[in-house]
């Protein structure tokens, strides 16, 4: 099929992508010049295991080119809408000029009969509404929303764990599930669960899915709060109560709490949507597991002036980490940076290392000093603060070597990622989040 897929950020260019290696012809179209021409290239314009060798193959066969001409969408059966929705800068609302700004401009070039999925992150309500401005065009919106963990997004997209296809009723929606079941056969013929709904029930599955797992993180980080006061094992705990099924231990990993482009502004939004519709006491917990995410990083500094004795002044602090998470380098509301410049704030020389979010995190806080190696990062630190959990650090990281390179002995674990045993063992004095 020949598909087109407007916007190429993370979720589009990685869906444009994957589209081609099964198989299928795909544009990848957006208004970035630059970033079109690194894709044209073969060259991935972050880091996504995966993508570089899906994307030159793609170009190398032909299947897949990249533009800024919304006049090459022209003759696609399917258009693919994945485009950011990115927080308002005055308010926790989406913002949604760009998923309005893409559909604008696809309008001129679709014919009776296409089929535009959206795939963009949206406040329950909007496909309803964007259905209606294509209604004269004759093409028929569905809401196919993604579901995607950067670090694996590649997996997701050619083998997720399951479809949804919210269509309007009668024949035409039969007609386009049937069109995105030929567009994810592989998939399909897998037996990978594809469910059909309305447009309502497919944005919310996207959100809720979100808000769910924020709310997990939340909570076990809510129970590290009481672990720090009693004495308890936050760790033990998750391990105790994630044998129970109805639990499951995913997701229970007390820390610093979550971030990215996703978790945190989702949230926000869905509570912004449910105010609106005249429902916000349903989803006021929210905000709490809002909140209890943002003191996580809070806490995690606090550690460290408390493992300096609060003599914060030109100390030298590692912080491990700039991502918000490890396979990735996206920084975007990364609980990793914030307490990186948390620390500076106080006064310390903070030195950051990530083997691949350093660029990112240079480019919107120079004032933190960025050094690639490990080692030479470690070098000198009177504290280390572990905020992000890489193979590099969680097990890659010898104590005994790391010792004879710091100048004190003092590691905060921010993921409770390290064996505290051995770090002790070691001489290291070890801070854990949640832990005694």
């Amino acid at each position: 099929m020949k598909l087109s897929v407007i916007g190429c950020g993370y979720l589009g260019a990685v869906h444009a992508a994957a589209m081609a290696s099964i198989g299928h012809e795909v544009v990848g179209i957006d208004v970035d010049e630059s970033k079109i021409a690194s894709l044209s290239q073969g060259e991935a314009p972050f880091f996504e295991p995966g993508l570089p060798e899906i994307l030159s193959d793609g170009i190398a066969s032909g299947r897949l080119s990249f533009t800024t001409d919304m006049a090459q969408a022209d003759g696609a059966e399917v258009h693919f809408i994945g485009v950011g929705t990115p927080q308002q800068k005055d308010g926790y609302a989406a913002d949604m000029t760009y998923v309005n700004a893409a559909i604008d401009a696809l309008i001129p070039h679709l014919q009776p009969g296409d089929i535009v999925a959206g795939k963009s992150t949206v406040p329950v309500g909007t496909a309803a509404g964007l259905a209606e401005r294509l209604a004269s065009t004759g093409a028929t919106l569905v809401w196919n929303p993604e579901f995607l963990r950067e670090g694996f997004a590649v997996k997701d997209t050619v083998d997720p764990d399951r479809l949804v296809a919210g269509v309007p009723l009668g024949d035409e929606g039969a007609r386009a599930a049937d069109i995105l079941r030929e567009v994810y056969h592989p998939a399909v013929a897998k037996g990978t669960p594809f469910i059909v709904t309305d447009y309502a029930t497919a944005e919310l599955v996207k959100v809720a899915a979100n808000a769910f797992l924020a709310t997990k993180i939340s909570f076990i980080n809510a129970m590290a709060e009481i672990a720090e006061v009693t004495g308890a094992d936050v760790t033990q705990l998750a391990d105790a109560i994630g044998h129970d099924a109805r639990i499951g231990r995913r997701f229970l990993g007390a820390g610093i709490g979550f971030g990215g482009g996703c978790l945190p502004k989702d949230i926000r939004a869905f509570t912004a949507r449910a105010e609106e519709l005249g429902r916000g006491e349903s989803v006021g917990f929210l905000r709490e597991v809002d909140a209890i995410n943002l003191r996580r990083r809070e806490r995690a500094v606090q550690l460290v002036v408390d493992a300096l004795h609060g003599d914060m002044f030109k100390k030298n602090i590692t912080v491990l980490g700039a991502a918000f998470k490890p396979h990735s380098d996206d920084i975007r509301d990364s609980p990793a940076l914030d307490v990186a410049v948390r620390l500076r704030g106080l006064g310390a020389w903070v030195t950051v290392t990530d083997p691949e979010a350093l660029h990112n995190a240079a480019r919107v806080h120079p004032q933190l000093n960025y050094v690639e190696d490990r080692d030479e990062a470690l070098r000198g630190a009177d504290a280390v603060i572990v905020v992000t959990e890489w193979d590099e650090y969680r097990g890659g990281l010898d104590p005994e070597h790391a010792a004879q390179l710091v100048a004190g002995r003092v590691i905060v674990d921010g993921r409770n990622c390290l064996d505290a045993a051995a770090w002790r063992a070691a001489g290291w004095t070890y801070y854990g989040m949640g832990r005694p």
